[in-house]
């Protein structure tokens, strides 16, 4: 379970460019989600072994120069809320201005470690103007280029250190299933049609999140936990917020989850938003089944739903094997089958498969279609195993994993996907050296 750090500060401090610095550290493990509406905001990243989450509050900024402190705030609270550390960002040059002001107001108030970062230090001269930033009264700053990403080593130690020990998800827990999606897409009443009126079934315990509460199911022979993300607090900041309050919310009980239900309202289609939740799912390597939900209000065709979950698998290429559920929470229709289908998902997150199984199948394909040649150098595969993690990951032992493209993992990994059941769940190729 990774810790979530949130960069924020007025506009055009470089807060995107620091981002975009952070989550390309390890590109071939690191990947932002870039939605089809949105730039990239959300992104995973590690330093000294730790692995976190970082959410960049800028992009989110709307509207013209006199609204922007109105909405700087409401991004900085709704960050406050959710990350567990906080990079503030200001910029050397321009010293301190009222905007920085207003974030360092509210950051004063907040009980969780905020560190400031001085961004666009890259001479001496401006290496003393720094020190006029000490009178934001939050103490230590670091001094940062965030273009050539001097000083941003001393700033990650400095965020790994005030990071959180979260507990490792222990394996006998139930599982549990986070329930996500845009808001006004059926969260809640999905879940209240699960649950039905024995409420004496139902354990309320509030998350290690503010408000997303676990509920408790066991019954017909299921027995898991539900993280709510519905319960979006009443809150004037929230109501002109909502799309990135729902992405907030989404990163942390995705965080919390083994799989993520993906709820969306049929009518409006699966657009960039929930495309963004799908694809902050895949990245943390859990498990997916998507809803397509308010169904019954749908104007049908001889094939609509055939049309439908094409469009929505062409969204979603090159991870295409993900199970989409077809439901009406108001009458009830499928809800049971949307169930039976995340404790499906679960099982095929959870599958271990023998050595000996995936050698007697895979060799004999891998030596019928073996990897093309590189540079007129043969690559031969010899040995494959699972690696003991807790998702689905292969490695494929070889004498030169570095001349092995995506191309050929992606056939890899169709096999492995046609042999044995991962209907939902990402699966990772990696090349070894034998």
């Amino acid at each position: 379970m990774s810790a979530i750090v949130a960069i924020v500060g007025r506009p055009n401090v470089g807060k995107s460019t620091f981002f975009n610095r952070l989550i390309k550290r390890r590109e071939a493990i690191v990947d932002a989600v870039s939605g089809v509406t949105r730039d990239r905001h959300y992104g995973k990243t590690d330093w000294n072994g730790k692995e976190f989450s970082v959410i960049d509050t800028g992009g989110y900024v709307i509207g013209s120069d006199d609204v922007f402190e109105k909405e700087i705030d409401k991004q900085v609270e709704l960050a406050i809320d959710e990350a567990d550390v906080i990079i503030f960002v200001v910029d050397v040059h321009e010293g301190i201005t009222p905007a920085d002001e207003d974030v360092a107001k509210l950051l004063r108030k907040v009980k969780k470690p905020v560190i400031v970062a001085v961004n666009k230090v890259d001479s001496n001269k401006s290496f003393l103007d720094a020190t006029e930033f000490y009178s934001l009264g939050l103490g230590e700053y670091y001094t940062i280029s965030a273009i050539n990403g001097s000083g941003s080593g001393e700033l990650l130690d400095a965020v790994v250190e005030a990071l959180p020990n979260l507990p490792e998800k222990e394996e006998e827990e139930v599982p549990r299933f986070a329930v996500v999606g845009r808001p006004n897409a059926g969260k809640s009443s999905f879940i209240n049609a699960l649950i039905g009126e024995d409420r004496y079934i139902v354990t309320d315990i509030a998350g290690t999140t503010r408000d997303s509460i676990d509920t408790h199911y066991n019954r017909f022979g299921f027995d898991f936990k539900l993280v709510d993300t519905a319960g979006i607090r009443k809150k004037s900041k929230v109501k002109e917020n909502l799309e990135f309050y729902s992405v907030m919310r989404s990163v942390r009980a995705i965080e919390h989850s083994d799989v993520c239900i993906i709820v969306f309202d049929a009518n409006r289609g699966f657009d960039g938003q929930v495309e963004n939740i799908f694809w902050l799912a895949e990245r943390n390597r859990k498990g997916i089944v998507i809803l397509a939900n308010k169904w019954d209000l749908v104007e049908k065709e001889t094939n609509t739903i055939k049309a439908y979950e094409q469009e929505i698998r062409n969204r979603i290429a090159p991870f295409t094997d993900v199970p989409i559920v077809f439901i009406s929470v108001l009458n009830k229709q499928r809800i049971f089958k949307a169930i039976e289908t995340a404790v499906e998902v679960y099982h095929n997150r959870s599958k271990r498969i023998k050595t000996s199984e995936l050698n007697e199948i895979l060799l004999p394909i891998i030596e019928q279609n073996p990897p093309p040649a590189y540079k007129g150098k043969y690559v031969k595969i010899k040995f494959i195993t699972q690696l003991p993690t807790p998702q689905p990951q292969f490695a494929f032992f070889c004498n030169l994993p570095q001349y092995v493209k995506d191309p050929y993992k992606r056939f890899l990994e169709n096999k492995l996907r046609e042999y044995f059941d991962f209907n939902g769940v990402p699966v990772s190729v990696y090349m070894r050296k034998k």
